[in-house]
């Protein structure tokens, strides 16, 4: 893994850890965030319903890893984005992905939401639960999406591939078991499939059956 492509990973990583109580939390009205999806030089936050049987319908909002002055996105100014997009009058756009309309975001026009008090306690407890380390998990999650009701896709960088593969897992059944060894599993070359309807990764592994 090359050093531009290493720094993107943890960039992602970091996001992704950040942004994940959130989809517990409402980020505004009705609008949970329900995927954080990479790309090489953008984040694709997806916000929609809790339950994906109602409104609102999910949307991914496309925002640059990187602003005008080459500076890294902060995870909170990315939430604050998230938050204003969430509360916002339904974006039109004419790109999809995925089947969810695609919604390219001009971040200058854009003010993000000012942080809650529960964002500022949520940052207290991360920090103390989850402080930094050197050696960061791996492999590194850099994205998921939710599926159905009890299905998701997890992003994962592993050193058998420059891109990122996509493994789909339920969340019933031997969650323990499945999760001890999903790092190995998913560097097991002879699971890889091509999905060319997500371009968000070289191969995905079909896990929902482990």
């Amino acid at each position: 893994m090359n050093g531009t492509r290493e720094e993107a990973v943890e960039q992602q990583a970091y996001l992704t850890r950040f942004l994940l109580d959130h989809t517990l939390v409402p980020l505004a009205g009705r609008t949970f965030l329900r995927g954080v999806l990479p790309t090489g030089d953008a984040v694709r936050v997806v916000t929609g319903a809790a339950d994906a049987e109602v409104e609102p319908a999910p949307v991914a909002y496309e925002i640059p890893l990187l602003d005008d002055d080459d500076e890294p996105l902060t995870a909170p100014l990315l939430l604050g984005w998230a938050r204003t997009l969430a509360a916002g009058p339904a974006s039109g756009s004419d790109a999809s992905v995925m089947g969810m309309a695609l919604v390219r975001v001009d971040t200058d026009t854009l003010e993000p939401a000012s942080p809650s008090l529960a964002d500022q306690a949520l940052r207290v407890l991360r920090t103390l639960a989850w402080p930094f380390v050197e050696a960061p998990p791996s492999p590194a999650l850099c994205g998921f999406l939710f599926t159905g009701p009890d299905s998701m896709r997890l992003y994962l960088a592993v050193e058998e591939t420059d891109g990122l593969i996509a493994a789909d897992v339920r969340l019933t059944g031997a969650l323990t078991a499945l999760l001890a060894a999903l790092p190995s599993l998913v560097g097991e070359k002879e699971r890889w499939v091509t999905d060319t309807g997500d371009p968000h990764c070289s191969h995905t592994v079909d896990l929902t059956a482990w």
